[in-house]
Parts: C-alpha cells; sequence; structure tokens
C-alpha cells in the first residue's frame, strides 16, 4: 500500500521540490500552501506522514504540530529556515520526531522519511509477536 504524506510550506520552490522527490519515491503526496489547509485535509482523510514548516502565514507549524498532536501520532518532521535551538528545542518538545534547517538536502528528507516508516514498521511487526 503507498504511504500518504502531506507537506505544508509557504515557499513554492521548496513544497514542490520534497512533493517531486517523494513521488520519485513513490509516496502518494499531497501539498498545501499553509498549515491550516493541511490540517483541514488531515481532519477529513489522515496522512501516514506530515512534513510542516515552522514559519507560514495563518497558524504556525508549531501551532499545527500541537493539534495533530492531539488527534494522532502520526510521523512529523518539521522544517524552519531559523537555525534555533529554541526552534530545534520546541519542535521535539511538542512531538516531531525529526527537524530539518533550510537549506537542506530533498534526498536526505526523502531517506529520513523512509528510515522512519522502517522503524515503525519494526516496532509494529515487534509488538504484533509478542
Amino acid at each position: 500500500m503507498t504511504k500518504k504524506i502531506y507537506i505544508a510550506d509557504d515557499e513554492d520552490n521548496i513544497r514542490l521540490a520534497i512533493k517531486a522527490f517523494l513521488e520519485k519515491a513513490d509516496f502518494e503526496v499531497m501539498d498545501f500552501a499553509t498549515g491550516d489547509a493541511l490540517l483541514e485535509q488531515f481532519k477529513v482523510e489522515p496522512s501516514d506522514f506530515v512534513i510542516l514548516d515552522v514559519m507560514m502565514p495563518g497558524s504556525n507549524g508549531f501551532t499545527i504540530l500541537r493539534a495533530l498532536r492531539e488527534q494522532s501520532t502520526v510521523p512529523i518532521i518539521m522544517l524552519t529556515a531559523r537555525d534555533s535551538d529554541l526552534d530545534y528545542a520546541t519542535g521535539l518538545d511538542l512531538g516531531s520526531d525529526d527537524y530539518f534547517t533550510k537549506p537542506f538536502s530533498p534526498m536526505e528528507l526523502v531517506m529520513r522519511v523512509k528510515a522512519i516508516f522502517r522503524r515503525i514498521e519494526f516496532e509494529e511487526e515487534k509488538h504484533s509477536k509478542a
């Protein structure tokens, strides 16, 4: 089954580059220019993974992360242009699974997404055998 990933980033070039790399890796991808739009879609049809920019118009990525964590344990990677230890710590404290500072390699992002999926599948297999 193809995994569905939602991306929210207000920078079109970044969002579309990530989308292209993920689609090339055989993921189904929906992209959003705001976190609010992503959250509304997630309420209707949850995804298997979320990639969120921190700084966006409307609700920022941390607000969306908080809202997603109230309803789901979906894996989430945060993106930010600000190289701040406080942002990094805040994202992890709120429940993100990983954190990327812009600029970053879209290929590395895809590899981290795959690694998180592998870890989840391993944990699920381990629990089903117990």
